[in-house]
């Protein structure tokens, strides 16, 4: 058995060297410039405790998995903390929520901490790994809205979601394989997914130009299954596959197209898949644009355990999409849509965001850009390592 040799040592061991890697790439931005720079309401031009300062600070929070305010207490006479963020003076608890309670009247701190992020993505030349259909790359660009469970509490903003939990219902832009965050948007939890959607997907594509010229391939869900998102996509010459809402649309209807124009392949004795596309129009302006319905239906005879039904089984599910490659592609481009869930959870769990710490929803806002800041810091930090 091996020896392990016990010594003592005088050297300070800290659990957190990595914050010396999150303020090295904090330093490439001009985030603490340009916060410095701008004057918030009722706060003086220099006070005591700089804009950067705060905002380092929290995001150095962010980057260790505590989201409350009351945690930087610890960190307050931190010797490591303060010199691997370059922070001058590290903010008290309430200098902490009342700085950022003030930040979160004026939109300056929100675009000023998205542009940041994005120049750094960009700046540190961080590989965007790009999906294929038919051989052409395409940059894929998941939005998604996830519901932030605060249960039991009387903050401002939380309602019921479509998940049945009481909370906040923000949605998200992720870009790449690699699931970079491009935009965020702040929602209360009743707030239907599509509200205020085609203002969000026009604000992702301009980031998303910033940081690539390659062609786009955004994926939506069927609560985002709307003309008004399919003409903006069109209009600004991003592809898409957008997951159909069924509504009032019956299965045996899809079941006659499906064989009319479909592909019948027998999986099992009992199970039969039909594949297929048929083609529609859409009007923009003056012009149509042509765009495909992709389908899948299920038919099944017999159950997967050998009892026959007396009443066949159908399942039908279909897409929108602009890109000209067989349906089965279409498909499995668009399940693979399923990943940005994981990137949700890395937010909610790993960065302690899913209960917001503020009661008042603005700065819940705030504090979630702050959230996608350091996502992206912590992303970076692990495809670089």
């Amino acid at each position: 058995m091996k020896k392990f040799v016990i010594e003592p040592t005088k050297e300070r061991i800290v659990a957190q060297a990595g914050l010396a890697i999150v303020g090295n790439l904090l330093n490439q931005t001009n985030l603490v410039s340009r916060l410095n720079a701008y004057k918030l309401p009722d706060i003086s031009r220099y006070p005591a405790c700089s804009n950067g300062d705060v905002a380092k600070s929290y995001i150095g929070l962010l980057c260790q998995g505590k989201s409350d305010y009351d945690n930087i207490e610890t960190f307050r006479d931190d010797a490591f903390f303060a010199l691997a963020l370059d922070i001058q003076r590290v903010p008290s608890s309430p200098t902490l929520r009342q700085r950022l309670d003030q930040a979160a009247l004026v939109e300056k701190w929100k675009t000023i901490l998205h542009e940041e992020s994005l120049d750094l993505i960009r700046h540190t030349n961080a590989e965007i790994s790009p999906v294929y259909a038919k051989d052409k790359p395409y940059i894929p660009v998941d939005l998604d809205v996830s519901p932030f469970d605060n249960s039991k509490t009387k903050k401002e903003g939380v309602e019921r979601t479509y998940k049945g939990c009481d909370g906040y219902a923000p949605m998200f832009a992720y870009m790449g394989q690699e699931g970079y965050c491009l935009h965020v948007e702040m929602r209360k939890g009743s707030v239907h997914c599509q509200k205020g959607t085609p203002n969000f997907i026009q604000e992702t594509i301009q980031s998303a130009r910033k940081l690539t010229d390659q062609p786009l391939l955004f994926r939506l869900d069927s609560g985002n299954d709307s003309r008004d998102n399919l003409i903006i996509l069109l209009e600004n010459h991003a592809s898409f596959i957008i997951k159909r809402n069924p509504r009032k649309e019956k299965a045996e209807d899809w079941l006659y197209i499906a064989r009319k124009y479909g592909i019948c392949c027998e999986e099992r004795e009992g199970k039969k898949v039909y594949l297929g596309s048929i083609p529609d129009t859409i009007q923009i302006k003056d012009q149509e644009r042509s765009i495909r319905k992709v389908f899948k239906v299920t038919e099944r005879t017999i159950s997967r355990d050998g009892q026959i039904f007396l009443i066949p089984e159908y399942e039908f599910e279909t897409y929108w999409t602009d890109l000209e490659v067989p349906p089965h592609v279409v498909i499995s481009l668009y399940h693979n849509h399923g990943t940005c869930e994981q990137f949700h959870s890395e937010i909610k769990s790993e960065l302690d965001l899913e209960r917001l710490p503020s009661g008042k929803y603005e700065t819940n806002g705030l504090v979630l850009h702050f959230g996608v800041f350091a996502y992206n810091l912590l992303r970076l930090i692990g495809k670089k390592a």
